[in-house]
């Protein structure tokens, strides 16, 4: 016959075969339920701290794991009621066992339980579980698994003691602990830093710190880390850093490495303290030993102000120069429109026609000079109206050498130098003629016994210091020099030179607004003009422009078919949109003049009505600045979005930015610039119509 008791289960497997159990609420083994016997076999055998009780007595079983937490009690515990063994803990464990003993398992972790094991009251902590033991569908018993975790608690509360003493100690401190890895990422800083920056410690991590220190500083600070990082040695560097409400205060950060395994684990602990006060006492004993210094800066100041003085001077001088010029050459030009108008006037009521042509003309040539003049301001103020393409500058000047030798004469020898595959530049063709002509004639001007003038065409890459020069973003540019043998200028004449209206010309032989209009040309180009210039041995002018972006082509005729006269259009629909309206009425008649059919609107609402109402529209002519919610260029994008292939011819008084779209205008758009005379404006639609040819107009019944 089996044993009733359990097998093995150690001494303490020994000690339950060897009780009296006649004796107690259980009676002998041979009538113990199996349920019984079986949860002693699993916990006796256990290798864990395990307890169970059994029946309503709580009679108490253990194992050998759990006699050390026994303590004195160890002698009589075999078989004791728990709660008269456990009298001094009952109470904390009560309601948990009696949960179990309900149906319900529960777990906790470091419970706190006051007892007296060894005669003394003590706080001890404990991981515990309770797991029900059915004997059949009735609960008998409570299985418990528990370890006893005051050594780990006590050991966790230490620590904490000991960090929240290492935070006091931390935040007592006169600056604050940083520790840092080999790439200069903070990875930690102490509480102190916030109470300094009023930031959180997390804006001060990794590189944040940066947003803090003084921008001046940062080169400095960034090359004595470096230089502490190659040799592995203290890291120590002085500098300003911005608090919450004080600017910026000195600090001094030293910091030293700990060495890892590897290179990629070295790291940094420092400290900053603060140091406004030794910065202060440095500034005191410097001025102290320094008083001569003082002095020469207050008269360094003194000068700076003078200079300031004289620049606003020179400032005040040129526009009046400025205004002045405007006045004097515009008074001239309404002097000569004004006197022919009324001299017509006045030989029209005496019948005398013949002399009109004579005043025409003169008050035309005004009219002319007066828009060279508003071309010059405008180009040098970089408010003219460029349609700057991909062009081949080395081409544009070779083209340009007949017409220029004609310009200056025969006593001026012209020579030119191109770079062998030069780069295609961004700009306006037609006005860089204009600029280079301007420079021929002046260096003309300035060899009045003859010489030579050297054009040259070069392919240049700005960066660095000579981007910075130059005043210019680094990048590709074509130069385009021009140099001559001439009388050259002095460093006085020399830094007026871009001034508008200043030239050393006689009176009435020069407007003063030729390198005025190449500055603001070049500028406006995104590039930059320089003059260098030495009495008796000459000038160079220097104009970067910027290059092409490679893969663009010019801008060029993209139809092939011959295309009619525009006379020959008799009925070509036209819709002309200008606010102005003498302006309209001009370009109206010139148009029906040419056999066009028009149609016409004072604003951009307007004009979108008769583009929707007139599909047979072939071509937009249109203001810039119009009312009506839309500016031109808009209503041209609303336009072609209703006829893809619809010409455009922009009419404009200044340069306008909305008309480019990366640099340049599209295909089938054209640019005509106010004033502008009927001959213009008809060879402009020629070229406009020639160029981009007018697609058929859609049909209404499609």
């Amino acid at each position: 016959m089996n044993s009733p008791l359990p097998v093995d289960g150690g001494a303490m497997g020994a000690a339950v075969r060897a009780h009296d159990w006649a004796a107690t609420p259980l009676g002998p083994a041979e009538q113990w339920p199996g349920a019984l016997r079986n949860a002693l076999g699993l916990m006796l055998n256990s290798p864990e701290s395990m307890y169970l009780v059994w029946g309503d007595a709580l009679t108490f079983f253990f194992n050998d794991a759990y006699r050390p937490i026994l303590g004195p009690r160890m002698e009589g515990a075999l078989g004791q009621s728990l709660p008269v063994l456990w009298s001094d803990a009952w109470e904390a464990v009560r309601g948990p066992l009696e949960q179990a003993l309900a149906g319900q398992a529960s777990r906790f972790v470091d419970v706190p339980i006051t007892m007296a094991r060894y005669g003394r009251e003590e706080q001890t902590w404990w991981s515990y579980s309770y797991s029900p033991i059915y004997d059949g569908d009735v609960v008998r018993g409570v299985f418990c698994f528990t370890t006893e975790t005051t050594a780990r608690v006590l050991a966790q509360q230490q620590l904490a003691a000991e960090a929240e003493q290492q935070r006091r100690i931390l935040d007592e401190l006169p600056g604050f602990v940083w520790t840092a890895d080999r790439a200069g990422l903070v990875r930690y800083v102490s509480p102190r830093w916030t109470a300094f920056s009023g930031q959180p410690r997390e804006h001060f991590l990794g590189d944040g710190w940066s947003n803090f220190v003084h921008p001046d500083d940062l080169p400095a600070l960034s090359n004595a880390w470096q230089r502490a990082v190659n040799a592995r040695m203290p890291y120590e560097a002085e500098f300003r850093m911005r608090g919450a409400s004080e600017g910026y205060r000195w600090w001094l950060s030293r910091a030293h490495p700990v060495m890892g395994e590897a290179d990629s684990a070295m790291a940094w602990v420092g400290i900053c303290t603060e140091m406004d006060a030794i910065i202060d006492a440095r500034e005191v004993l410097s001025r102290s030993r320094d008083a001569l210094q003082d002095a020469v800066s207050e008269r360094t100041r003194e000068l700076e102000a003078a200079e300031e003085a004289l620049h606003q001077a020179r400032k005040m001088e040129a526009i009046g120069q400025l205004t002045g010029g405007l006045a004097h050459d515009f008074n001239n030009m309404l002097a000569a429109v004004s006197g022919a108008l009324e001299l017509m006037e006045i030989r029209l009521r005496q019948n005398q026609p013949g002399h009109l042509p004579r005043y025409i003309r003169t008050a035309q040539d005004a009219t002319r000079r007066a828009a060279a003049l508003t071309h010059r301001l405008l180009a040098f103020s970089r408010r003219q109206t460029l349609a700057p393409r991909p062009t081949q500058v080395d081409e544009l000047v070779a083209g340009m050498v007949e017409l220029i030798q004609r310009t200056v004469g025969p006593q001026v020898h012209i020579v030119t130098h191109a770079q062998t595959a030069s780069w295609p530049a961004l700009v306006d063709p037609s006005q860089l003629e204009n600029a280079l002509l301007n420079l021929c004639i002046n260096a003309r001007d300035a060899m009045p016994d003859g010489g030579q003038v050297l054009i040259e065409t070069l392919n240049v890459h700005l960066a660095g210091a000579a981007a910075r020069t130059h005043d210019l973003p680094e990048g590709d540019y074509l130069l385009l020099r021009v140099t001559d043998n001439g009388v050259g200028m002095p460093a006085n004449v020399l830094g007026k030179a871009f001034d508008p209206f200043f030239t050393t010309k006689p009176l009435g032989q020069g407007t003063g607004l030729g390198l005025s209009m190449i500055y603001g040309f070049a500028r406006q180009s995104g590039g930059q003009v320089r003059i260098a210039s030495e009495v008796g041995q000459g000038t160079v002018v220097s104009i970067h422009l910027p290059r092409a972006v490679e893969g663009a082509v010019p801008v060029a005729s993209t139809g092939t078919q011959a295309v009619p006269d525009l006379a020959a259009q008799a009925d070509w629909p036209v819709l002309v949109v200008e606010d102005e309206e003498a302006v309209r009425q001009i370009v109206a008649e010139t148009l029906r003049d040419l056999g066009c059919r028009v149609l016409e609107a004072a604003d951009s609402l307007a004009g979108m009505a008769m583009l929707r109402q007139s599909p047979e529209v072939r071509l937009l002519i249109t203001d810039v600045g119009l009312p009506g919610g839309m500016n031109g260029r808009q209503l041209a994008d609303a336009a072609r979005s209703l006829r893809p292939a619809l010409p455009v011819l922009f009419i404009t008084g200044y340069a306008e930015n909305t008309l480019l779209k990366d640099g340049q205008l599209e295909p089938g758009m054209a640019v005509l610039t106010k004033p502008f005379s009927v001959h213009q404006l008809t060879s402009e639609l020629r070229r406009l119509q020639q160029a981009w040819p007018v697609t058929p107009a859609p049909d209404p019944a499609a």
